[in-house]
């Protein structure tokens, strides 16, 4: 829920008050005048009365109407008190952060995520100490500077050490690479509230000027936090199409949902650039009998001819990359009428695979299933629905934060799933570049079925670019086991490492394998020294 007080209240509390004044002004200036309306000046003194009872009128009501004026900015003293509540705390200096986190939290409220919108000037300690989740939108100023208005909170809440274990939070920082101290206050910020226990619900993400692949992110990743996967992009993203030239199944007869390996390759024009790290950021598409069906039931010939923001196309083309609301509701609208009506569909991210050099985008795509067993949006139509030789809209976005470390420096790389897709690509960078000294990490399912890029591993370890390599297999029927046991038994070879100046790269789910390794090198490092290596860019994370 919104923070502040209902409209009601304060128009009435102003009506109220417009009355008593208006009563207040016909007793003081009525007596002023004779029979005739206003035919002669008032005398002096009746002026100095007026004027004095009209501030002693204004006196009397000034600590209301700073009370209703204070409130329609501020929080209540406990906006965290309805069980559930979201925090959304936004510190802005020209109002961009106040609009983000505005946007933020109207997409929550939409799928009826209860949330309180509070600007940071109206948060302490205890009210961080007793909720449970936080999204924290903040901006920095000059060189590294907080928002004006967040110096309060920076100087009072920040100096104390409450204990935040209770709290999930996540946190978007504004800022400018042109400025030495890039975005100072959400990196300051994010580090307090880690210090104090309080755990994120996924990384920083950070913004360079308004970046709008990283602002999609953030939405991606919060929508996600929300139990929303279907809602459309602030800024949809410019895709280009490109040609899937192959997709095959890595763990057929396994126990877990089918993986694919999937290659795409450019339609027009050379491969683009990328680093080990990035992301793919592909558009979905309904399958054709979905959206054949949806035609059927609004009434509408899937080959009508429409002008969409592609150019001319069938109408079946177009609703394909679309959202589609209940048919009922658009009855009667001309194949053009609905085309103009409706919103993209939300893109789907994914960690990419491969290196440039290898002359495409390799992804690794578990097929997701709703309740009812139908697959999900984005991995249904790279896993079943696209066909082989088709098109894939893709846009390939940077993400700096899980970029590689020194290629001259030991590598720890852990991951489970599908994030040995993330892995990979910093192995391949790592044996082009000649570099060895890795440490591969990795659990999944089982260990008959579930071994991802096995080839790829046995050669990297043969010459030497993998070092050590230890598998976790969950479902194993000798020594089941999870990929933080599998560091936790291996304390003294990871502190070994890090002494010798390794970074940590982690990949894969954020529900369960990121927080469990997170607290797992909490133990071995402790926990300051993990921090540090966090804060000195040692220890990168792409988890979803």
């Amino acid at each position: 829920m919104n923070a502040r007080p209902p409209a009601s209240g304060r128009a009435w509390a102003g009506n109220i008050a417009l009355a008593a004044l208006l009563v207040l002004a016909a007793a003081l200036l009525l007596p002023l005048h004779g029979d005739a309306w206003w035919t002669a000046p008032p005398r002096p003194f009746r002026w100095w009365l007026a004027i004095a009872a009209l501030l002693a009128y204004v006196g009397a009501c000034a600590p209301f109407l700073w009370r209703g004026a204070s409130t329609s900015v501020r929080a209540p003293t406990h906006p965290d008190a309805a069980e559930g509540t979201m925090l959304v705390v936004w510190a802005s200096q020209t109002g961009f952060a106040r609009l983000l986190a505005e946007r933020s939290v109207e997409m929550l409220r939409s799928g009826a995520v209860s949330t309180a919108l509070l600007p940071i000037d109206a948060v302490d300690a205890g009210m961080l100490a007793r909720s449970r989740r936080a999204l924290f939108i903040v901006s920095t100023t000059g060189e590294g500077d907080p928002p004006d208005h967040a110096l309060a909170f920076l100087r009072r809440t920040m100096s104390e050490a409450p204990v935040l274990a209770g709290l999930e939070y996540a946190l978007l920082a504004l800022g400018d690479r042109e400025y030495r101290d890039y975005c100072a206050f959400g990196r300051q910020l994010d580090g307090w509230l880690r210090e104090h226990g309080a755990r994120p619900l996924f990384d920083r993400v950070e913004v360079d000027n308004a970046d709008q692949a990283a602002l999609r992110h953030w939405q991606y990743e919060v929508g996600r936090v929300g139990g929303l996967a279907d809602l459309p992009d602030w800024t949809p993203p410019a895709y280009e199409p490109w040609r899937l030239e192959a997709r095959v199944m890595l763990n057929p007869g396994g126990p877990g949902a089918p993986v694919h390996d999937l290659a795409l390759v450019p339609e027009h024009g050379p491969l683009p650039r990328w680093t080990a790290g990035d992301i793919a950021e592909i558009g979905p598409r309904h399958a054709p009998h979905h959206v054949h069906a949806w035609l059927d039931a609004a009434g509408l010939d899937p080959d009508a001819r429409i002008v969409g923001p592609r150019g001319e196309e069938p109408l079946a083309v177009l609703l394909s990359r679309m959202q589609l609301p209940e048919p009922r509701r658009l009855r009667g609208l001309s194949a053009q009428a609905l085309a103009d009506r409706l919103d993209p569909l939300p893109h789907r991210e994914y960690s990419i695979a491969s290196t440039p050099d290898e002359g495409q985008v390799r992804l690794l795509v578990r097929r997701m299933s709703h309740p009812d067993g139908t697959p999900g949006l984005g991995s249904g139509w790279l896993c079943e629905h696209a066909v082989t030789g088709g098109t894939i809209d893709l846009r390939v976005r940077p993400n700096p934060g899980f970029h590689p470390p020194p290629m001259d420096r030991p590598l720890v790389l852990v991951g489970s799933g599908t994030g040995i897709a993330g892995l990979r690509a910093h192995l391949q960078a790592r044996a082009a570049a000649g570099a060895h000294g890795a440490w591969l990490l990795f659990g999944e399912r089982s260990p008959g079925h579930d071994r991802f890029y096995a080839d790829d591993l046995r050669r990297w370890q043969a010459e030497g670019v993998l070092e050590r390599v230890d598998l976790a297999f969950s479902r194993a029927p000798a020594e089941p086991a999870y990929v933080q046991h599998r560091l936790q038994a291996a304390a003294d070879t990871l502190r070994g490492w890090i002494d010798r100046g390794a970074s940590i790269l982690v990949c894969g789910n954020a529900g369960a394998m990121a927080p469990a390794v997170d607290i797992a090198l909490g133990d071995i490092l402790g926990v300051a020294r993990r921090d540090e290596l966090r804060a000195a860019g040692r220890y990168r994370r792409d988890v979803y």
